[in-house]
């Protein structure tokens, strides 16, 4: 009696263990339905691939596109070439602002080129864009959403989020969190002394953003100028002998070389991929919620971003600031993934 007993707790126990292993494993592979908005750019590139070579994680809904690093036509291209060389022509790409929502249009050309795209070829992309604006879109897409259900990657200015958010306030209701690459505070700007050229190309936007109340997290450049290229991590890369691993080593290779002369680094930062690292491969990061103010009056400050790192004003924390990552996890991860694609 007593081992029949035994027996059936020893059974009961199993079958709780096994419950919570299988809930365990099924969180572990649960996707984020990511809509990556963006400005390719080299950098962005970069992440776009590493995006998309991660369908286990990452269900990519969109890429919406707005003009940053060059103009809305380029931007909307790099954004399709990216989708083509990934083999992911099935993710639709919706063109969005072609201008901040204020101030002139500025770009980056003297860091990634005229095209967008240093160190490699351009042509126009086989498929091309998806009928609609990236603001409607946006729109839509979060009104109906499940509540808190989609995050957004902001990889360039954040007007087309802005201009949804003005529209239709109540989307936020559909946003699980938005992940934006932008901002400066430890490390200096990198358009000004003070601040980050996504930030300073649209800080009206990302001030709509701020003031939404979704759940923000900051990757800025204090993190992304610790996550720097080397001649063995670009090796390792070039070493896939793919045709990911090929484009990705010339476009680092041209790309990098503005920023190693600027600032003396022994290598480059890759900005825009540490945010799909971030959402990938969380415990690469370290970081903590802080409050963040955005300068956006004319001067010396303008687009600053003013992070309260030590809490000195004793304000709401309305930011997650991501401040420091592990540069050999990332190229490993990078490599890891680009190793699945063609």
């Amino acid at each position: 009696m007593q081992s029949c007993r035994q027996f059936v707790v020893q059974l009961i126990r199993s079958v709780a263990l096994l419950a919570i292993f299988s809930a365990t494993a099924a969180q572990a592979v649960e996707k984020r339905n990511l809509i990556i908005d963006t400005d390719p750019g080299a950098d962005d590139v970069v992440a776009l691939l590493l995006a998309l070579a991660s369908p286990e994680e990452l269900n990519v809904m969109a890429i919406t596109t707005v003009a940053g690093n060059v103009r809305i036509d380029k931007t909307s291209r790099n954004a399709r070439l990216a989708r083509e060389w990934a083999g992911r022509e099935e993710v639709p790409v919706y063109a969005g602002a072609g201008r901040p929502l204020v101030r002139t249009p500025i770009y980056a050309e003297n860091i990634h080129g005229k095209e967008g795209l240093p160190g490699v070829e351009v042509h126009e992309p086989k498929k091309g864009l998806a009928e609609g604006n990236a603001v409607q879109y946006l729109v839509d897409t979060l009104k109906k959403a499940a509540p808190h259900s989609i995050t957004i990657a902001m990889l360039g200015p954040q007007t087309n989020l802005a201009l949804a958010l003005v529209q239709a306030p109540e989307i936020t209701q559909g946003i699980k969190e938005v992940v934006v690459m932008g901002g400066a505070h430890f490390n200096g700007g990198n358009i000004t002394p003070v601040a980050e050229f996504n930030l300073y190309a649209d800080p009206d936007a990302a001030k709509v953003v701020l003031a939404s109340g979704v759940k923000l997290t900051y990757v800025p450049l204090d993190v992304t100028h610790k996550i720097l290229t080397s001649e063995q991590r670009l090796r390792q890369i070039e070493a896939l002998n793919n045709q990911a691993g090929k484009l990705v080593g010339n476009i680092l290779n041209e790309y990098v070389k503005a920023d190693m002369v600027h600032y003396g680094l022994p290598g480059g930062p890759v900005h825009d991929a540490s945010v799909i690292a971030w959402l990938l491969k969380p415990e690469l990061f370290t970081g903590k919620q802080i409050n963040l103010v955005i300068d956006s009056r004319e001067g010396p400050g303008f687009g600053q971003t003013v992070a309260d790192w030590y809490d000195t004003l004793g304000q709401n924390k309305n930011v997650f600031w991501v401040e420091n990552g592990d540069a050999q996890g990332f190229f490993d991860l990078l490599t890891q993934r680009l190793a699945r694609l063609k």
